[in-house]
């Protein structure tokens, strides 16, 4: 469509280019006066898509010359596009905080990426993180660049018939209604990428999503030369089978990789969001051997300390595996021709035993052989993935597997509501997410009652009216009758307790443990003087009938005569219907299995807004819970499926409902304010916004990860990879001399409050230097492991073995203590890079 230019009086530039130009920056996606622009082309499909490119697009000549004229429109669009120019040019956090860091690019993979609704290309939990971390990236400016895949049909969307049962749908992403912009060469040409697989060379084309100082990169394999299966690899988000799955993670990976060298970028970090994208850490080393003239060893070992990846899952058994046939199929001529390596070499970086030519290919292995960093998304998951990996380290104490952990936080700017944005903006500033949030904490806890007190309010009674609209419309859609319409237009109250409880169904979540005892349930929901209301929503996987059954049961009891006007299930959970309710509920509920939430994010969502949790302790919880914050089930222990565990917790969050959370909400002042709930308002606000935002976390992972991986990659990079290739051999020495290296006598003297610990060590043909001898004692009273590195007498030699020393305060017994050998080299991350241990038997003390 044309759309007409308007010269701008302040800056000669088309009202058309500018438009065009916020429409397709998705700095919109969290800017509220960038709400206010777009709603004033198309009130009506702004409210239900929240697509800028697509209003803009929809526009008649007549509406934008109607609201270009107008004075306050030309202020706003104006205020706009002068507030981008700014932040494009100025220096942000990171150039202060890491003036001299050298880092120019931190490549960003992730499977999905959930940005906004006007891009569905995103499932759930992983995308939001992927999202939520790139837009804090873009507040910080920090040099991140995002690499997903483009969706045909991203995920399904949700329709719920008449009888209760989920439908999926399939709607087609249309890329000209996307966001999104082709990825072209100087010359104009679209780039295009050639991926080889069996029998064919894939034409993948590229596109590109500006995120602020952000940008994403899609990769898409929708190209007219391709055959139908291989268009196909990029139609659906977590679709199909295994072969599928191989094949969306090559595209995903090994083209993503060459995506950013044919753009001319060399990323020093390459952070993985989970191991989907694996295949990138493959091709990196490629490109290295490519570069320097290195073997795969050590192209690995040099590009490998660039290399970060983030786990999320809390399950063994949710990691991607793919079958040796399968991974010969489509990348044995790869390992051979391109890495110059046998495919059983390949086969070995995903195995946990090299060794079993049955066992499968896991991504999650590949990703850690292939990074200087693992982390975990909170400190519980942090201590699930030591255990899960632990095979990978064979006798090493599950404290010492190299994963520690970086707790996810929501982009806080995203997920607050317009009213909550003026309380935090009178309270913290304009620019708050922009820096370390220094003040925060002390400056929104000097909001006074009525403040907040009137943000619950009114959050609540736009969320109610959300409700009303999109419920009457739902129901109207699956054919309701009249009098159904009639009601679904009445449904909920602005003035009582709102409860919500939104996410995927599965049996994990336990989203029907509130159903366990559904009069008791009705009777909290319909108490006359203390009444509650309960929004849900959620998606169950095409797959998972369990998962369908569980929706099926909330429609059914939400149908209830008494039930109605207290409960409502809302269909195709979105992102922009996530942004109404944590924006509107007074109570977050959240009741997953410990440990199996890994982080969790809806609950962190809610605390910008004043909403307050009610939530298993699990995930960022189990971190984030006092009793002045919110309220609290389980006891912090694991208790598998077990059904009478199921019970007891749905024992307790009825009596926390009951006895604690209804109760306060409902005490009120002289001036109708319930003292206490402002005060937890006021205490989860300050406590746990600031914490749990993805500005802490984004730089958290700047400061502890990227930019060490960073410097340590430089560092193994210089002069074609020497200190890589030092490595390397190193690796191989200790592989070839470790099983010769023995333990001999163990000796204990106590002195002067000391314990004087020696021990005999026979190296054979180990240089001394590769090793270390410690002494180790576990831990006691949750003070972590003591770990003592023993000191060699250089007067002994291999014929008598090597005497080893150590002074060790007394005060705890000496059979506390094990002698160890574990490898060392000054460069090296021991255990990742070499999980060599050996232990002594069975020391006595003499």
């Amino acid at each position: 469509m044309s759309i007409p230019t308007y010269v701008d009086r302040s800056s000669n530039a088309s009202i058309s280019d500018a438009l065009t130009d916020l429409a397709l920056d998705m700095r919109w996606s969290f800017n509220h006066a960038a709400d206010r622009l777009w709603e004033q082309l198309d009130p009506e499909l702004w409210e239900l898509t929240h697509n800028p490119w697509v209003v803009l697009q929809t526009a008649s000549q007549e509406k934008l010359q109607s609201v270009t004229a107008n004075p306050d429109f030309e202020e706003l669009l104006t205020q706009l596009r002068e507030e981008k120019t700014q932040d494009e040019k100025s220096n942000g956090w990171f150039q202060k905080a890491h003036p001299n860091s050298g880092v120019s690019t931190i490549a960003y993979f992730s499977m999905e990426f959930m940005l906004s609704q006007a891009l569905p290309i995103y499932s759930g939990g992983l995308g939001n993180v992927a999202g939520d971390q790139l837009k804090a990236a873009s507040n910080l400016c920090v040099p991140v660049i995002g690499v997903s895949l483009l969706y045909q049909q991203g995920y399904f969307r949700q329709e719920i018939d008449l009888q209760g049962n989920q439908q999926a749908l399939y709607p087609f992403n249309d890329p000209g209604q996307l966001p999104i912009r082709p990825v072209r060469k100087p010359n104009g040409e679209w780039l295009r990428l050639v991926l080889p697989l069996p029998g064919f060379e894939l034409w993948i084309r590229a596109w590109q999503v500006q995120v602020g100082r952000a940008t994403l990169y899609l990769l898409d394999t929708n190209v007219p030369a391709n055959p139908p299966e291989y268009r196909a690899i990029t139609t659906e988000l977590y679709g199909g089978g295994p072969e599928l799955r191989l094949r969306q993670e090559l595209v995903l990976g090994i083209g993503g990789w060459r995506l950013l060298r044919a753009l001319g970028l060399q990323p020093e970090v390459c952070h993985l969001n989970e191991g989907h994208a694996a295949f990138a850490l493959l091709e990196r080393a490629g490109s290295y051997m490519k570069d320097s003239g290195q073997t795969f060893d050590v192209a690995l070992a040099v590009t490998r300390a660039g290399n970060l990846f983030t786990t999320h899952t809390p399950v063994e058994a949710g990691f991607d595996r793919f079958t040796p046939g399968m991974m010969e199929r489509y990348l044995k001529k790869y390992a051979e021709e391109k890495l110059s390596i046998s495919f059983e070499r390949l086969l070995a970086l995903g195995r946990q035993n090299p060794q079993d030519s049955s066992e499968s290919f896991n991504m999650a292995y590949l990703a850690i052989r292939g990074s200087y960093a693992i982390n975990g998304v909170s400190k519980l998951h942090g201590q699930v993935s030591r255990r899960i990996f632990q095979g990978l380290f064979p006798r090493w104490p599950e404290e010492e597997v190299p994963v520690t952990h970086v707790t996810n936080g929501v982009h806080m700017p995203t997920w607050d509501s317009a009213e909550a944005d003026r309380v935090w903006t009178l309270a913290c500033g304009k620019t708050r997410w922009r820096g370390a949030l220094a003040n925060m904490c002390h400056d929104v806890s000097a909001v006074c009652d009525f403040d907040l007190w009137q943000l619950r309010a009114e959050s609540r009674r736009i969320l109610v009216h959300y409700v009303r609209r999109l419920y009457t419309r739902q129901s109207a859609a699956r054919g309701a009758p009249k009098e159904d319409l009639a009601r679904a237009a009445q449904i909920l109250d602005a003035n009582v307790l709102t409860l919500g409880f939104a996410r995927r169904f599965a049996t994990y979540k336990r989203p029907n443990l509130l159903l366990h005892d559904p009069a008791r349930l009705l009777n909290i929901l319909t108490n006359r003087e203390h009444p509650v209301q309960l929004v849900l929503a959620g998606k169950a996987h095409p797959q998972d009938v369990e998962g369908q059954d569980m929706i099926k049961q909330w429609i059914e009891f939400a149908q209830r005569p008494e039930a109605r006007s207290r409960v409502v299930f809302l269909a195709d959970y979105d992102m922009l219907m996530a942004e109404h309710l944590v924006q509107g509920v007074d109570v977050w509920v959240n009741t997953p299995r410990r440990p199996w939430e890994a982080s969790g994010t809806s609950g962190m969502k809610v605390l910008v807004n004043g909403g307050l949790n009610l939530s298993e302790l699990d995930g960022w919880w189990a971190e984030a819970y006092s009793p002045e914050v919110g309220w609290a089930i389980g006891d912090g222990r694991e208790h598998g499926d077990d059904p009478s565990w199921d019970s007891t917790e749905a024992e307790s969050l009825y009596a926390l409902l009951e006895n604690e959370v209804v109760p306060e909400f409902y005490s009120r002042d002289e001036r109708g304010i319930s003292r206490r709930w402002v005060d937890r308002m006021r205490a989860s606000m300050a406590r746990l916004t600031p914490s749990f935002s993805a500005n802490r976390a984004v730089r958290q992972y700047t400061d502890d990860c990227y930019i060490s991986t960073a410097a340590a990659f430089r560092r193994r990079a210089e002069k074609r990879g020497s200190l890589g290739a030092d490595l390397v051999a190193w690796e191989a020495d200790l592989a070839k001399y470790w099983p010769s290296i023995r333990f001999g006598s163990a000796t204990v003297q106590q002195t002067d409050g000391q314990s004087l610990f020696q021990v005999q060590v026979f190296l054979g043909d180990m240089n001394s230097d590769a090793i270390s001898v410690e002494l180790y004692a576990n831990t006691e009273n949750d003070a972590g492991p003591v770990i003592e590195k023993m000191s060699r007498d250089e007067r002994d030699g291999e014929e008598t073995g090597f005497t080893y020393t150590a002074f060790v305060p007394a005060t705890r017994p000496a059979g506390d203590f094990t002698p160890r050998i574990v490898p060392q080299h000054e460069a090296a991350l021991v255990p990742l890079e070499a999980p060599f241990i050996l232990w002594h038997d069975a020391p006595s003390w003499r």
